[in-house]
């Protein structure tokens, strides 16, 4: 960790700075140019957008050239199962549910039922494939254009996939890998193999129409370490390099920068899984900005910038600036206590989760109309 931090798909330590992350590795940062441009498109700036929670991007001025010369572009995003999915897991697909909705975008979202279990020890490969067709159901919830939208899980569309990864892998060496996602000659091969598969999605609409089509792919900064490693294979090619879009982590309920999915952080993070019992069990043990006393918090007020209840409010369950402001404010001067800041959070996680899981039924009914396969 040279930077005092990294980022991988498989790690991320350290308290990450995002601006020196974005100019370490050549990530644009979204400015009023940009969020001007996109709103010639969608009208109001998403509040992913205007609370720079998506924060930088590469080459989504080509996107938006090429859309505006009739060359419309597809949305690609995805995840990989390895358990539970978590609210964390919930923005990239939120953002690219948006962009589908107002550009009228055709959308592929891959689930990798290999990745995790090549990576991760004590998964079967028979449990991340189950996992992947609950992963797929909540992504769909969240109301994705049945039209617009195709789902792929890696193992059933493996034809399709593996014939465009591995033309992708001739250009990627091993010393790459090893340098972008630090791997050992103790990793298995197949991990080495995998970013040749991820990477086929954000060129398979070119393959398979003939013709270049640009592809803008929604992603947590974790993800990017991939694509800097394809998209230059992809271009060798000869098709368009993806353009990114990119966020910074939703935080964890102890204060940490990254809300975690694995067992070790169970308590710090909110499963969709979760039980409204669960829920309020886990809010109320979050950190906040307040003083240690209700007496304290009303005379010297305290940070909503450190504090994880407010963060969740600005991520998730607080649309409208305004509101979002006066909650802030409410804590920074000492007028809201923690038990009723956390009371109100923990309802509206479980009013959301409740609406999530009757989608998700739903959605998981209409599966089939949503999956290609080989």
């Amino acid at each position: 960790m040279a930077d005092g931090f990294e980022v991988t798909p498989y790690r991320v330590e350290g308290r990450v700075d995002y601006a020196a992350y974005a100019k370490k590795f050549g990530i644009s940062i979204i400015d009023k140019r940009i969020e001007d441009r996109i709103s010639k498109h969608t009208g109001e700036l998403h509040y992913l957008f205007r609370r720079k929670i998506f924060f930088g991007y590469r080459d989504l001025d080509f996107v938006l050239d090429e859309y505006e010369k009739g060359n419309p572009f597809y949305l690609y995003t995805g995840i990989a199962p390895s358990g539970s999915m978590t609210l964390g897991h919930l923005l990239s697909f939120m953002m690219t549910q948006h962009l589908q909705e107002k550009f009228g975008a055709e959308v592929l979202i891959q689930i990798p039922d290999e990745e995790k279990f090549l990576i991760k020890e004590g998964l079967t490969l028979e449990r991340v494939h189950e996992l992947a067709y609950d992963d797929a159901a909540n992504v769909l919830a969240l109301g994705f254009d049945r039209k617009k939208t195709k789902v792929f899980f890696d193992t059933e569309y493996a034809k399709t996939m593996y014939r465009q990864a591995v033309r992708v892998a001739k250009r990627i060496t091993f010393s790459m890998v090893k340098d972008a996602f630090g791997f050992t000659n103790e990793n298995n091969v197949g991990s080495i193999f995998y970013t040749s598969m991820q990477a086929v999605p954000a060129f398979l609409k070119s393959v398979q129409l003939g013709r270049n089509v640009p592809c803008l792919i929604p992603l947590g900064l974790d993800q990017d370490v991939h694509f800097r490693v394809a998209r230059d294979a992809i271009a060798k090619l000869g098709y368009y390099k993806p353009a990114i879009l990119h966020s910074i982590f939703l935080p964890s309920l102890s204060g940490k920068q990254k809300m975690s999915s694995s067992a070790s952080d169970i308590n710090d993070t909110i499963y969709l899984s979760d039980t409204p019992e669960v829920v309020e069990k886990k809010v109320h043990r979050a950190i906040t900005g307040q003083q240690d006393t209700a007496e304290l918090q009303k005379k010297l007020g305290g940070n909503p910038d450190k504090c994880a209840v407010c963060q969740y409010y600005k991520y998730l369950f607080e649309p409208d600036d305004k509101k979002l402001q006066a909650i802030f404010d409410g804590e920074r001067k000492g007028t809201l206590l923690a038990g009723e800041h956390k009371d109100d959070l923990a309802k509206r996680i479980n009013k959301f989760l409740e609406a999530q899981r009757k989608r998700k039924e739903q959605a998981m009914a209409k599966l089939d109309d949503y999956l290609l396969r080989d």
